[in-house]
Parts: structure tokens; sequence; C-alpha cells
């Protein structure tokens, strides 16, 4: 017989109940203190299905497990510190009904307050969004929080409407009761009837992820981090505001030269950000480790307290605070930067990038690593990292892994010990001459291989193929161009390769046949046969030839080869570059 049985329970509530329950703190509802995304007309349709009888669907709640009346992390005055319930599903609807009942105002993009204001149309029973005509015409309500917030009861609305409505023109007894039945319907809409499915306490956290990512949310697929974000709402709202606020400032420049986290790296998210906190504060890379923070589960005995949540609610304080920190946020970014990486467009993977900003932190703030020593030493990890693809298959057990295997380390040399071991492990000397120029036969267009080769190119200060400017200054993403200033160019041209019968697109476009140019010399060689285009290009130029060949991974004569023979001896000059590149990070 199936153990299987159902982890939930039907509870019913009418609208006043439920709105109360958020007053007393007893169902935590995180979206009044943080952006709210639906648009007035959505709220202006939710109350007129609500209006006509209709369903407007059920909510979701998770019994919260902590005892009630626990100090909960936060500011806000409420008679249960500790919501008991957690709104998993239906935080938009029950945030609107909040916000147009009880008049709270909302947060928009900028977490700047704006009110919800919904009109209503005693006369026709008809609803809108509230503009300067609804606010000048009598026959319309204009805000009908008035009706629930103004301390009048149903019969003082309807008389003072009608009293305002008369002194523009004379009722008919028919309109005046229209009026009266529309407006006691309306005001009786806090006697709405809603069904909640609440969670059992007793399911894990885990369980409760997985139900979370099954809904559907307005046809959005809801994740785990969209869960942890909720829950870190209810427990630590500000907590959150400050990573929301740092990943909106962090995509645009900031104005009159003031420290921002902007950068040419990554827009990160909240959820990224946060999965720094966790792996940083508490040496877990799983971010489903969050609720059991949250809750106050100890993560190695199971034990559920308010004094671990207190203790644990503090480190994950301190944790972001270091992760927000903009000297740190930039310094780390700086270590990118010194190890070939210009911009995003050379970076393949933003959980690498995310990860080696853990590393920083710890290797900063928990070992006193020397600034200098750190900005190598992470310039190499990233560079590792990005190159083996260490983290593209099971992210956050990779990094639980390389998490467990730092608990050992006491001392700044230690650290830096064990980050060189952990990366020699793979990058041995088969991996540099077999594995490496056998990945290099790839034609994808964001390729680790490829954008650790142009790193190592900037490592080595290689100049532009046929040119006297270095590759570094013309990927400056600070250069605001028409076009790139660097473009991708094939050696063999695809029009000379179809020629020879060469017409698969990937052979084609494979990473060997690929060397930066300036835009001119791209536009001016064409389609031109090598055999014609690098003589020529040879005349015209007066520096070292066979050193800037050298740097660019070309053989010598390498335009009078075969294109096959050509595509195998240089991935393993590409192959090269990338190793010499890597090894100026010791």
């Amino acid at each position: 017989m199936s153990e299987l049985k159902t982890c939930f329970k039907r509870v019913d509530y009418d609208l006043s109940n439920l709105l109360n329950y958020i007053k007393l703190g007893d169902i935590g509802l995180p979206d009044i203190q943080r952006p709210f995304v639906w648009s007035n007309a959505k709220v202006r349709d939710l109350f007129d299905s609500m209006y006509r009888g209709f369903p407007v669907g059920y909510f979701l709640f998770w019994e919260n497990a902590l005892a009630a009346g626990t100090h909960a992390i936060g500011t806000d005055a409420k008679v249960h510190r500790v919501p008991a319930r957690l709104i998993v599903d239906g935080q938009q609807r029950l945030t609107s009904l909040f916000a147009v009942f009880t008049g709270t105002p909302v947060l928009d993009d900028n977490f700047k307050e704006r009110q919800i204001e919904i009109a209503f149309n005693p006369l026709e029973g008809k609803f809108d969004v509230t503009d300067a005509t609804h606010r000048r015409d009598p026959a319309w309500i204009s805000n009908i929080s008035a009706l629930w917030t103004g301390g009048k009861n149903s019969y003082q609305n309807v008389s003072a409407y009608l009293k305002a409505l008369k002194a523009k023109g004379d009722l008919s007894e028919a309109d005046e009761q229209k009026v009266g039945d529309n407006l006691d319907r309306l005001f009786d809409l806090q006697k709405y009837p809603f069904t909640a499915l609440e969670i059992a306490p007793t399911v894990d956290e885990e369980q409760v992820a997985d139900i979370f990512v099954r809904i559907n949310s307005e046809g959005v697929k809801l994740n785990q981090a969209d869960f942890i974000l909720t829950l870190l709402s209810v427990f630590w709202d500000e907590g959150r505001k400050q990573l929301e606020t740092f990943c909106r400032e962090a995509r645009k420049p900031a104005l009159n030269g003031k420290a921002s986290p902007f950068n040419h790296f990554i827009e990160p998210d909240a959820g990224q950000l946060l999965r720094v906190a966790v792996a940083y504060g508490f040496n877990r890379g799983r971010l489903k480790s969050v609720y059991q923070i949250l809750r106050g589960k100890d993560v190695e005995t199971g034990v559920v307290s308010a004094e671990n949540r207190e203790a644990q609610f503090q480190v994950l304080k301190d944790a972001q605070e270091a992760v927000l920190n903009l000297t740190n946020w930039h310094q780390f970014l700086s270590a990118l930067v010194g190890a070939g990486y210009r911009s995003k467009e050379m970076i393949s993977s933003e959980t690498a990038l995310i990860y080696a900003y853990v590393f920083y932190l710890l290797g900063r703030e928990r070992f006193g690593v020397p600034e200098r020593d750190l900005q190598k030493a992470i310039g190499r990890w990233f560079f590792a990292s990005t190159l083996l693809g260490r983290y593209t298959s099971s992210p956050e057990s990779t990094m639980d892994g390389d998490l467990n295997a730092l608990k050992p380390v006491k001392t700044a040399v230690e650290f830096l010990s064990k980050l060189d071991s952990m990366i020699e492990t793979r990058l041995t000397n088969d991996f540099w001459t077999i594995t490496l120029p056998e990945q290099l036969d790839s034609s994808s267009a964001r390729n680790p291989e490829l954008f650790a080769y142009i790193a190592a190119q900037n490592r080595l200060n290689a100049p532009v193929l046929f040119s006297h400017k270095r590759v570094s200054d013309l990927l400056d993403p600070a250069l605001a161009t028409k076009k790139k200033a660097l473009e991708r160019h094939h050696l063999f041209p695809r029009a000379f390769l179809e020629k020879q019968g060469i017409t698969a697109i990937p052979q084609q476009n494979t990473m060997a046949n690929y060397a930066l140019l300036e835009w001119p010399d791209n536009i001016g060689i064409s389609d031109d046969d090598p055999k014609s285009y690098v003589p020529a290009l040879r005349k015209g130029f007066n520096g070292d030839w066979e050193k800037m060949l050298e740097q660019h991974a070309l053989p010598k004569d390498w335009h009078l080869m075969t294109y096959e023979t050509f595509l195998t001896t240089r991935r393993s000059l590409m192959a090269d570059i990338i190793r010499k590149g890597f090894e100026t990070l010791r």
C-alpha cells in the first residue's frame, strides 16, 4: 500500500480575516515592502471579478514550524513577530487586496511609494484605473480605498455619494436604489470568501521548494531562488531590499562619479548574491540551506530553535554586508581584469564568476590574504575554473565539495596552497597537450576556451593581428564606438573555403579559423585567398612578423598550408598560448 499522503489541508477565510491576519503579522506578506509588479489595470480586473462574484483563485500557505511569539529579525511592529503562515503562491493578489482595502502604498521598481487607486462608478457598476477625469466627475468614487479607510459604514458612504451626485442634477428613485445596491455590494467585498491550501509544518523545506517550483504564477515558472527570496522578505525584508538595490544599481553607471556596484562583467540578481552570502557565511553551496538558516535549523544536528535562528541570522547579515561591500566587489572584479578578462562578452559562466567571488571574500575576510597575492590567486582560480567548466555540471554539489576542501585551512598560506592544488589536479600536462586542443575544435561563439585564449593574449600583451595596437586596449569595454574596435575574422574566408568544397558551417566557423582584427582590416581582407592577402599585409607591416605570428598561434607560412593541417596545427599552438597566459598568473 502506498505511503504517500496529502501534505496540505483546505482552510476557508473571508477577506476581512485574511487582511487582519496580515496586520497582526500572523500571515507573512513580503510584497508590501518590495517592488510590486502588477499594473493598476490588473488590480482593477481583480476587483471587477470579485464584484461580479467570480472565483479569483486560491492562496497557498505554509505553516511555520517556529514557535509563535519568537522574536524576528526586522523592525515592523506587529503582534506576531514571526508569521505562523508564509504565503507561497498568491502574493500579488493578496498584496493588491491589502493595499487597496487598507490604503497602504506599495513600492515601484525604484523603491518609491505609489498608491494603487481604483475608481468605481456606482450607477454603472463599473471599475476603472483612476485618472484626472474620475477625480473631477462626481459620478465616480475616485479611490475605493476610502470606502474602508474613511471610518464610515455602508449607509454613510451611500448617503455621501448621493449627496455629491444630486448637487449636479436630479436622480430617479430607481437610480438611487441602484447606487445603494451597488455600493453595498462593493462595501461587502470584505466578506468575499477565499480558500487557502495550507502546507503542513512537518513538510521539510526541500519538499516545499519542490511544490513552489512546480506552481505556475501568471504563466511564469517559479524557481528555488524565488522561493528563498520570498522567505527572506518575510524574515528580513531590509536584507532583501539591500540585495535588490545593489542589483539595480549594478545595471547602470552612477551619476556624478558616485561609487556604485556598476561594472562591465555582470548584472547580478538577488539570488546570485544571496548564494554568495550563504557560501561565504555558512560554507554551503546549496541554496536550499538558506531556509534551514531562516527557520533556525542547525544544519548539522537538524534541531530547530529560536536561539539558532538568531545566531544564524546574524551570520547571514554579516556575510551579506561583506558581499555588498563596494570595495570587496570592485577589488574582486579587478582580479578578473588582471587575469585578462575585460567584460561580460568574455564571461562564459556567471556561476563561475559568482563562486570566484566567494573565494575572494574567504581569502580577504577570513584568511587575511594580502591583496596583491589574492588578486593573482583569484584571477588564476577564475581562469582555471572557467576553462575547465568546473561549475557546468552540478554546480552546487561541486561548490559544496570545494568549500569542504577548505575546512581544514587556517592560514593565508594554506588557503593559497589549497586553491593551487585544487586547480593543478585538473590542469595536467595531458590536459594542455591533448584535452585542450580537442576542446578547441568547436564553432561555439561563447566557448570558454576561446575566451581563455583571448584572456591569455591580454596577459601576454599580444598585439592585434597585423597591427601595432594591443588586444587588451581594443577590448576595453569603456570604448563607445559604432562598430566594435575588434572583429572576429576568418583566416581562411568562407567564400574561399566553399570554392574548396568545404561547405559545412561548423567547419568554416571553427575557433582555430578565427583571429581578432581591427574592423578596417577585416573589411579590407574580405574573401581573399590567404595566399593573396597575407603577402600583401606583410609588405605593409614594419614590426616583428614572426613574433606576431607566434603571439597569434599561427605557424610559419600558415597561409600555404591545407586547411585541415592548418586547423590541427593551430589548435595545439592556441593551447600553448592559453597555457603561457595562465602561467603568468603564478
